[in-house]
């Protein structure tokens, strides 16, 4: 028993010895974690120490003032500043370029036979007048009302017709016949056939015949205001 009690007395040495092991072991497990020295297992967690702190005296002004109990707005704050560079710089108006007109087709393309466009002479006019009047020519033929009727063609050509060496000289025009416009054609169509001589006879004549015409015949326009005023209104009903 003396003797185990011997062995587990330490000396002053082997307290010294095992004080210097142990400070070994710890510095071998510091590490540095956030500028903060942590020792084993607590390494990898930081100190509350390290958590950083508002300073209270360095805080943003507002930019409301109250100055004499009237709150005052700073507006050099509201608005960033390259906003208000941005805003303050004069920039010189410029005009829009001017659209350019354009220009008029003289052709109606290659689509079209490269027509020219129209040149609207009095003796194309009048022809022009005719075609669209064509059905009166002719009251045995009806042909389709044009969509574009009291306006000439932007492009249009006239041509003559060539009779080809296949027709028959009896097919043909003889050129004491032919005319140079359709107004030329159609009068001296009209000249043969009297159909528009003899219509305008008519029209006149259902015109200038009727009951009211007959009773002129009768009345005496010698005789009093009252039948003068009614054979006036009587002629102007034959008016």
């Amino acid at each position: 028993m003396e003797k185990q009690d011997q062995a587990d007395i330490l000396t002053d040495e082997d307290i010294e010895k095992l004080l210097s092991q142990a400070e070994t072991r710890m510095r071998t497990t510091q590490t540095t974690v956030n500028g903060v020295t942590t020792v084993g297992k607590d390494a990898s967690r930081p100190s509350w120490s390290s958590i950083l702190k508002l300073d209270s005296c360095q805080t943003s002004s507002p930019y409301v003032h109250q100055q004499d109990e009237i709150a005052t707005v700073d507006a050099s704050r509201i608005i960033d500043r390259a906003q208000r560079q941005q805003a303050e710089t004069v920039y010189s108006v410029e005009k829009a370029p001017s659209a350019q007109p354009k220009k008029d087709k003289q052709t109606a393309g290659s689509d079209w036979f490269d027509l020219p466009k129209t040149n609207l002479t009095p003796e194309l006019k009048r022809d022009l007048q005719m075609i669209r009047m064509r059905s009166v020519l002719d009251p045995k033929r009806h042909y389709k009302k044009g969509t574009d009727e009291g306006t000439a063609p932007k492009f249009s050509q006239v041509g003559t017709v060539v009779e080809g060496p296949t027709e028959f000289l009896s097919s043909r025009i003889p050129k004491k016949e032919r005319k140079r416009t359709f107004v030329g054609e159609a009068m001296a169509a009209e000249r043969q056939s009297g159909r528009f001589t003899a219509k305008y006879r008519d029209i006149q004549a259902a015109k200038t015949s009727g009951p009211v015409l007959d009773l002129l015949d009768h009345v005496d326009f010698k005789k009093g205001p009252y039948l003068d005023h009614w054979s006036l209104s009587l002629a102007g009903y034959h008016a």
